[in-house]
């Protein structure tokens, strides 16, 4: 522990902040049999995080500590600050810092969780409401482009078999006959759908669960049935009513519709995420502007590197020629120039000097520059611009409240259709009753299945991110 007597106690540095505290009323971590002491709960914990990162910046302190140039005076106004009312900030900061996320759905943004994990209506994955710098791993985008390639590859051979069916001399039916290629449907088909389309059905089902039909419900539905009944065809197609068999005498496969229709949803679902992805990454650049560690003038003129988290309103921080403007505040001492094209967009640096306002993340040029902190954290116009392009990035295209109204109202009316097709040849139709009802409800939920919806609407937002 660095530190010495004082009134009859021991006194440390804060390898956070840089504060002095009484290691008799501290907070400590220990570390390689060490203990480190903090001025709240808030600093131990982000040393705790990463205790390298802090230990270096205290070592460089201790050893310049006493040579440092002597503070310039500030004006009244900030020479007025109570030092309390800093200390009282700064510990609010740091407890801002330690605030547990809160994860939100992007197409149901009044969805709030603490923990991430899937949309209880639409089953998407959730995203942080407030964005971080630091680059997670897209899990959903990797399972779902994962998903697409392999139901590319295992749907191709069902399509030139369905396409080479108009072409004689290469009719699978012929030179293989049914029984070999509806197994080879099968085993082909199986995968894709229940595999790859295995988000497709438990949003399906989620949505089934929560009472909220979306176009997860009809897709679900859709490439379920054709999948089941083309199992049945397969493995017992005497099963199935006479009329229901095509020339050839062997019932209709669908094997390579509920496969396309599955894979066609994929690509949407990687267009889609990729577009998120490319707009956090985004945000994420804009977060990185903000330089990580803040160079804090304490009133004794000893300065200190200090992580931004510990920043407070009313400190007095130095920033080098070439550094970021760490938060929003005013130019206590120094002249220089400014580049603000991150906000204003004008192409040549602006000239600061006592007095001149100051934005997080703007970049200092050749000059020294010293700054009173007015906006930190959350409050910076920069956090501020990211929040607005975070916001617009979780809220829903028209086009995709106009899907959500209709899949409200059109999935209860397919499901409808259905089983009163059903009914009625169950009822009137001809004999086999049962047979005959179940592959008119089947027809009805194939047909329906919005497999257009689910790349045109993914489509459509991954243009709007290209726009924005």
């Amino acid at each position: 522990m660095r530190g010495s007597k004082h009134r009859g106690g021991a006194v440390a540095t804060d390898p956070v902040c840089g504060m002095t505290v009484d290691s008799g009323t501290a907070v400590s971590f220990e570390r390689g049999g060490e203990l480190h002491y903090f001025c709240c709960e808030g600093c131990r914990t982000a040393f705790a995080a990463d205790p390298d990162r802090y230990l270096r910046a205290a070592d460089a302190s201790f050893a310049q500590r006493g040579h440092g140039p002597a503070m310039e005076r500030a004006p009244a106004a900030v020479q007025a600050h109570d030092a309390s009312s800093t200390d009282g900030n700064r510990t609010a900061a740091s407890t801002r810092s330690t605030t547990s996320a809160v994860w939100t759905c992007p197409m149901h943004p009044e969805i709030r969780r603490e923990v991430p994990g899937a949309c209880p209506i639409c089953g998407m994955a959730l995203e942080a409401l407030e964005p971080t710098a630091e680059e997670g791993d897209n899990k959903e985008l990797a399972s779902m482009t994962r998903r697409f390639w392999i139901g590319v590859a295992l749907t191709t051979p069902l399509l030139v078999a369905m396409v080479a069916e108009f072409v004689p001399a290469s009719d699978p039916m012929r030179l293989l006959g049914h029984t070999a290629l509806a197994w080879s449907q099968l085993v082909l088909a199986t995968p894709v759908v229940v595999w790859c389309g295995a988000p497709f059905f438990a949003r399906g089902w989620q949505s089934v669960v929560n009472r909220s039909p979306n176009m997860f419900t009809l897709i679900a539905l859709g490439t379920g049935a054709a999948w089941l009944y083309s199992v049945l065809a397969t493995v017992a197609p005497g099963a199935l009513p006479p009329s229901f068999r095509g020339a050839g005498g062997a019932p209709p496969l669908y094997f390579e519709s509920a496969a396309v229709i599955v894979t066609l949803v994929l690509l949407g679902q990687v267009l889609e995420l990729r577009a998120r992805a490319q707009t956090s990454g985004a945000i994420r650049a804009l977060l990185k502007l903000a330089p990580k560690i803040a160079h804090r003038v304490g009133n004794d003129g000893h300065e200190h590197d200090v992580a931004l988290d510990a920043v407070a309103s009313g400190d007095t921080l130095r920033v080098r020629p070439g550094e970021n403007v760490p938060v929003d505040g005013v130019v206590l001492d120094g002249a220089s120039h400014v580049d603000e094209s991150l906000l204003t967009g004008e192409p040549g640096p602006v000239s600061k000097a006592r007095g001149a306002q100051l934005s997080a993340g703007t970049t200092n040029g050749s000059g020294t520059l010293l700054m009173y902190a007015e906006r930190v954290g959350r409050d910076t116009l920069l956090a501020q611009i990211v929040r607005l392009v975070a916001q617009a990035q979780r809220s829903r295209a028209p086009v995709q409240r106009l899907a959500d109204r209709v899949s409200a109202w059109f999935v209860p009316g397919v499901v409808a259709v259905a089983v009163a097709a059903a009914a009625v040849w169950a009822l009137v139709g001809p004999a086999p009753q049962a047979a005959n009802a179940l592959l008119a409800a089947v027809s009805v939920l194939i047909i329906a299945c919005p497999c257009a919806l689910g790349l045109a609407t993914p489509m459509s937002t991954a243009a709007r991110s290209r726009a924005c």
